[in-house]
């Protein structure tokens, strides 16, 4: 029986000092208690309690190549020793602006930021100032930051919203409270993989859309794919109306390929926007997109600031990660997929076994494991009929067999994952399911 009482007493002087205790309000749902990490190494995290487990939560993303990469952190640390971060440019920004031209199908030039809400900021910001417009157009359990201007209720298991539905005035609903009333007064909210809806939207309020924001996959609900046509609909409706095309791929960018999902696809949005797996688990965004639109960061019309922006570690991070993940012609996604393929082929027969129903949605190395009555989980509103506590239960029981996810289904597969740890995975997976029947 594993014990978590160092991680208590961690999270009881934590919340003296720490605001809710915790970094990022995601962290506080773990149960039993929120982890305190000692050290991780590959694709295992080690808890300071001495327990060690195989890792999907992954950082929330970020750590595609593992824990502690080796080759990255060489080339971190010989960035350092020559500066951190100077307030000047440096080679590093120049090497890595050019390496995302060249991957990113869409990307003419590119921008750096430090975080995916930046990023999002910087494409909306172009947008309205490309358009003279200033609607967007985004889509129910999209998650595209936190920023006030683009955050909506979200309900997850780990993520608390301020509501769950529209305001009484008809209004979209804030994700937090705190946010200004007028934040949100120029978002349409509108369901996804809906070719009739957004063809609605964009008649209703025509000549009045700035752009249209969308994650090529719903990553964080349900793990959902478009339909056939749908984006290349959605690409042609806002070129045809000159509205920009944004697809925000913090989640997708790097982990579905070095070109993203739309390079999977074939879509060329107007701007896209890249983080999490780009850095390797270092702080580093950017957007990326045509020339046109990014000409307004080059003549001024468009601030974009930041301290930090394209720093000696991030820019170091990022070029050692993306070098990881096109070597031997991709060999890397080729691993994730495999293993990812693997794993949820196992718990799909866990599940029969069990009895116990459920769907698991898959692209290239992330996927979304729902318990539900649905056969098919592929909108939002299906998504929203899973049993969420349920799963929330699973996950602490994972937690205490020695694997460790998030709380709302949402898995990812490093490069870092062995053949070892999915047999080990779904050992622990057969145990805890059968606990669950």
């Amino acid at each position: 029986m594993r014990t978590y009482e160092l991680s208590k007493n961690g999270y009881d002087r934590s919340k003296r000092y720490l605001a809710g205790g915790v970094a990022s309000s995601l962290r506080a749902a773990m149960k039993p208690v929120p982890l305190f990490a000692e050290s991780a190494q590959g694709a295992v995290v080690r808890d300071v309690d001495g327990n060690a487990y195989i890792d999907y939560l992954l950082g929330y993303g970020p750590l595609i190549l593992g824990h502690a990469y080796g080759p990255v952190n060489e080339k971190v640390y010989a960035a350092m020793q020559r500066g951190i971060t100077y307030g000047l440019q440096h080679q590093g920004e120049i090497e890595l602006a050019k390496l995302l031209t060249e991957v990113l199908p869409c990307a003419d030039k590119v921008a750096l930021s430090g975080s995916g809400t930046e990023a999002v900021m910087l494409a909306l910001r172009l947008a309205r100032a490309y358009t003279g417009r200033s609607k967007i157009i985004r889509f129910h359990g999209h998650y595209h930051g936190w920023s006030d201007s683009i955050y909506t209720s979200f309900p997850s298991a780990d993520m608390p919203s301020a509501s769950a539905s529209a305001t009484a005035s008809g209004a979209v609903p804030p994700g937090t409270a705190g946010q200004s009333e007028l934040s949100l007064r120029d978002v349409v909210l509108l369901p996804w993989n809906d070719q009739a809806a957004l063809e609605a939207a964009l008649a209703e309020h025509e000549g009045e859309i700035a752009a249209v924001i969308s994650e090529p996959v719903m990553c964080n609900s349900g793990c959902i794919v478009p339909r056939p046509g749908y984006l290349e609909f959605m690409r042609e409706a806002t070129a045809k109306r000159g509205i920009v095309l944004i697809l925000d791929e913090v989640i997708t960018g790097f982990r579905l390929g070095l070109g993203g999902a739309h390079g999977r696809f074939g879509i060329k949005p107007d701007l896209v926007t890249v983080g999490k797996a780009m850095g390797g688990g270092f702080a580093v965004s950017g957007v990326a997109g045509r020339a046109e639109l990014m000409a307004l960061i080059d003549d001024g019309t468009v601030s974009h600031l930041g301290t930090l922006n394209g720093n000696c570690v991030a820019t170091a991070a990022a070029l050692a990660t993306i070098g990881e993940l096109a070597k031997d012609d991709g060999a890397a996604y080729d691993k994730m997929e495999k293993n990812a393929s693997k794993l949820t082929a196992g718990l799909r027969t866990l599940l029969g076994k069990h009895g116990i129903r459920g769907v698991i949605n898959e692209i290239g190395p992330v996927f979304h494991f729902i318990f539900t009555e649905q056969t098919v989980v592929e909108d939002f509103a299906s998504f929203n009929l899973r049993d969420s506590a349920k799963y929330a239960l699973f996950a602490e029981r994972m937690l205490e067999a020695g694997v460790l996810v998030r709380p709302n289904g949402l898995w990812y597969v490093s490069a870092a994952h062995e053949d070892a740890d999915i047999d080990a995975t779904l050992e622990a997976a057969d145990r805890v399911l059968g606990g669950l029947r």
